[in-house]
């Protein structure tokens, strides 16, 4: 069976956020190198704490903690404990821009489409986030973008679906790779690549009925 199917109960409405965050996680670990440490690993707006089972379960993670702001950390820990993992995943509500973690923690920070949210301002990846990640270790997001600039008419339509100023928080590969490596400076380095499994990662979030998928498939 391939891994992915595994999960497959998951690419419901009632599990998924977004475009298919299982198949999105999966890509963001087969681009690492083989030898990725993920002993300990941070999975940063974990949602349901869905790529949290993940990671515990396709990597070589001993310990990884579930943090999100929007889901409650007591309802994540049923899902944990349904899954038999109580002993490896931590769940943690809170918010990503004040975390209570010791620096240089976490072997691999994961963030699987909430990024976004929080991260686009200057700052927030150099102060927030790089600390908690050992100076060998890895940093992994993934998060919905654009191909290019939206214009004139397409921008009007594009400002209607993202609601106004969450429009804002979608931008182009040129504009991560810029912003990332001005806030890393010498410290690290910056890859930025569109996902290859986009299109499928979307169209099995459009296939769950949910009412926002529903939404996003009209404009898309």
């Amino acid at each position: 069976m391939n891994h992915i199917e595994k999960y497959k109960k998951y690419f419901t409405k009632e599990y998924l956020m977004g475009p298919n965050s299982f198949r999105l996680l999966d890509e963001l670990i087969q681009r690492n190198p083989e030898d990725t440490k993920y002993k300990r690993t941070l999975d940063l707006g974990c949602g349901f704490a869905l790529t949290s089972l993940f990671i515990a379960q396709e990597t070589n993670a001993q310990s990884v903690v579930a943090f999100d702001l929007w889901v409650p950390a007591s309802e994540n820990y049923r899902r944990i404990k349904d899954s038999n993992l109580e002993d490896t995943i931590i769940p943690i509500h809170g918010d990503a821009l004040s975390m209570p973690f010791a620096q240089e923690y976490f072997d691999a920070i994961i963030s699987v489409d909430s990024y976004h949210y929080f991260g686009c301002k200057k700052g927030v990846f150099a102060e927030k986030i790089l600390p908690f990640v050992k100076k060998e270790g890895y940093v992994m997001i993934t998060i919905p973008g654009l191909k290019e600039e939206p214009k004139g008419e397409i921008k009007e339509l594009f400002a209607t679906w993202a609601e106004g100023d969450d429009a804002e928080l979608f931008q182009t590969v040129d504009w991560w790779k810029a912003l990332l490596e001005k806030e890393c400076g010498d410290r690290c380095d910056i890859t930025v690549k569109e996902a290859d499994c986009f299109t499928v990662a979307w169209q099995e979030w459009f296939e769950t009925g949910h009412e926002f998928g529903i939404r996003d498939k009209a404009f898309l």
